[in-house]
């Protein structure tokens, strides 16, 4: 048997950042673990934003970050790629540069070959050296299902951090990639089909996003994973304490994402937050609309307090809070 042969997502009960642990249930987790910190810890547990940020000096931040997940995709290089764009995200999410990234590796290595794994490895430092985040090293297990990530370093300016709990009202809501990769990633576990432009979204970093937004002077943003953009943009205006309203028509699908949706390829994950987000959701859209925009993506791109000159999307805005965290129209 081949290594080309393999189907990675076969191996695995389910893929990408689908397979986070739900957000509630994740709150509920980690609640009463937030402790008194030294002042230099500039962003930790408490608001939910995508990487810690220590002040080390003046002029200097610290990011720090980890993300790994089970198979998205079949082939082995690109499931390297898509993985290491998606930890990397979480540094530019934050408005940083990363600097160094250390693999995170669970692997069966008797039922499937090192080969395949060596072909992970290829695709997550391909993407790094496009990021120009070296690669130095890492852990790895012996795992019953494959998974691949990265712990991830980055440097920030202190006083220019990317933050989720600094979105004002009167800004716009600014999305940097369409969505609709969990959908078709499902689709794509079930039948063997084959997206190209949502491996093209997911291995696109977020790089040239983080930079536009920073010239730009913004000051909050998050990046679009596993929660969804509902499960995401709430976070976001929750603790900023702000009314997220989304233009549900203005909001840019990958191809074929509405057909995989009609098609029944929606992910547990999605529903779940849907689940999540509904108490706190004001909606006059369908429920089919509703689980686009609460569609789990691995990826994603940056969901952003502003406008960009470029590379964005603008969905909607950020109002005084009102009755309803989200409102979709």
């Amino acid at each position: 048997m081949t290594t080309t042969s393999y189907r990675l997502t076969q191996y695995a009960h389910g893929g990408g950042c689908a397979c986070k642990i739900p957000p509630g249930e994740l709150e509920d987790l980690v609640a009463g673990l937030i402790k008194p910190s030294s002042e230099d810890l500039l962003v930790g547990l408490d608001g939910g934003d995508d990487a810690a940020a220590v002040r080390i000096n003046g002029a200097t931040a610290v990011l720090s970050t980890a993300d790994f997940f089970t198979p998205v995709v079949d082939d082995a290089y690109d499931f390297g790629r898509i993985a290491a764009a998606n930890a990397l995200s979480d540094v530019y999410a934050m408005g940083g540069r990363p600097v160094l990234a250390i693999n995170l590796v669970g692997w069966p290595r008797e039922v499937l070959p090192a080969e395949l794994l060596r072909e992970v490895l290829r695709g997550g430092a391909d993407i790094a050296a496009e990021a120009g985040c070296p690669v130095a090293g890492g852990h790895s297990i012996d795992d019953p299902e494959p998974k691949y990530g990265m712990a991830v370093t980055g440097v920030a300016d202190p006083a220019r951090l990317l933050r989720n709990d600094a979105a004002v009202a009167g800004t716009a809501i600014t999305l940097t990639k369409p969505l609709g990769v969990g959908v078709l990633n499902n689709r794509h576990k079930a039948t063997g089909e084959v997206f190209p432009q949502a491996i093209a979204s997911m291995v696109t970093l977020n790089r040239d996003a983080c930079a536009a937004a920073l010239e730009a002077g913004l000051a909050a943003a998050t990046d679009v994973t596993g929660f969804g953009l509902l499960g995401h943009l709430y976070k976001m205006a929750r603790a900023s304490g702000v009314t997220a309203v989304i233009d549900a028509a203005a909001v840019p699908y990958l191809d074929g994402a509405r057909q995989a949706l009609a098609d029944g390829f929606v992910s547990g994950g999605t529903r779940r937050n849907l689940d999540w987000v509904r108490p706190h959701l004001s909606s006059g859209v369908a429920e089919d609309e509703l689980l686009l925009l609460a569609d789990a993506q691995t990826s994603g791109g940056l969901l952003l307090a502003g406008e960009i000159a470029a590379g964005g999307t603008v969905i909607g805005e950020f109002v005084p809070r009102g009755e309803a965290v989200l409102r979709v129209r």
